[in-house]
């Protein structure tokens, strides 16, 4: 049974960017890429003044997806495997006897807090994180205009970044991203100009979303009967895009813990997960906060392109160990000799 405040379709503010490793994590929840009405996404471009560098997948294609699009894929998918959905239905609490919504109890083996962000059932489990994380702020918004690129591009400025994703034949999503809640795209002439005049002679789909991000993480994912899944659990900053990946995966190895009544399972391998999107959400937030470090990186990228497709396979999860091990070193040379 899913308990739910809102009613769908539910939009969020979010790149809808979906990269191979979130097409992979999903077709083994049964929604298949080819179902996903979306566009092919080849690769990733960064672009910072007049530096570009590029790289494609070495496998598959990742989808720039609607997000309204994705919801009603997952909520088809949740109705065929049995689940009972209730929207506009508050939880108002929980407790060993169950959860309280609609002004009722209702009887939970388990519960799943998977209420976002600013989880609730985090604070009602007494599962809160202890600090308080550097909050940024994502705004999104439609353009009609046809893709420019098969590839996801992020263009990088003093205060900013812009994640530009083409969701079908005719309409790109653009995310503003910044550590200053006025990075609207009011701010965009200013930060990102040449975008800006891309974009000058298209007109805007729908308002114009936002929303707060930041990396946090729990000691714990799990109290007794209750266990918490997707950013309620703890969340990687939006410059990775590996939000929803995240949770697909945390989904899968919960469902397992759960059948194997054994929560231990989730919070080991909760934390595996999570190791990769929170390193290389360390990585780009530095090239976010150090401009100067950033220009010798894209330089050494431009000048290395093979290095730029080890980082993206590292970013996508198409990597061992010991290539990331190899890729960090590469990288570091570079940077000394950029």
């Amino acid at each position: 049974m899913v308990a739910d405040g809102a009613a769908p379709p539910i939009d969020k503010a979010c790149g809808e960017g979906l990269m191979p490793d979130t097409i992979e994590a999903l077709k083994r929840i049964g929604i298949g890429a080819s179902a996903l009405d979306g566009y092919p996404l080849r690769g990733m471009r960064f672009l910072n003044g007049d530096l570009t560098v590029k790289a494609e997948f070495a496998g598959a294609q990742g989808v720039g997806v609607r997000r309204v699009v994705l919801h009603r894929h997952l909520m088809e998918c949740a109705q065929k495997a049995g689940v009972t959905l209730h929207w506009k239905t508050s939880v108002t609490g929980i407790s060993p006897a169950g959860v309280t919504m609609a002004g009722k109890t209702i009887a939970a083996r388990w519960i799943i807090g998977a209420d976002g962000i600013r989880s609730r059932v985090r604070g009602w489990a007494r599962l809160e994180r202890s600090h308080r994380p550097q909050l940024r702020y994502a705004f999104r918004r439609h353009y009609r205009v046809p893709p420019w690129s098969d590839c996801t591009d992020v263009h990088w400025s003093r205060n900013a970044q812009a994640y530009v994703t083409p969701v079908s034949s005719t309409e790109v999503c653009i995310v503003l991203i910044s550590s200053h809640h006025q990075g609207r795209f009011a701010s965009m002439d200013a930060e990102f100009p040449r975008l800006a005049e891309r974009l000058a002679s298209w007109k805007p789909v729908g308002s114009e979303r936002g929303a707060v991000t930041f990396s946090h993480h729990l000691h714990r994912v799990y109290r007794g009967h209750v266990a918490l899944l997707g950013d309620a659990s703890g969340s990687v900053d939006a410059i990775t895009g590996e939000g929803l990946c995240l949770s697909f995966h945390q989904a899968r190895v919960l469902a397992d813990s759960l059948a194997a009544g054994d929560l231990s399972r989730y919070q080991a391998e909760h934390r595996r997960l999570a190791r990769r999107p929170t390193l290389m959400g360390r990585i780009l937030l530095l090239l976010d906060r150090q401009p100067n470090l950033r220009h010798r990186a894209m330089r050494a990228l431009a000048a290395h392109p093979d290095l730029f497709a080890r980082l993206l396979a590292v970013h996508v999860g198409d990597t061992s160990p010991t290539h990331l091990a190899a890729t960090g070193a590469l990288l570091g040379w570079h940077l000394l000799a950029a």
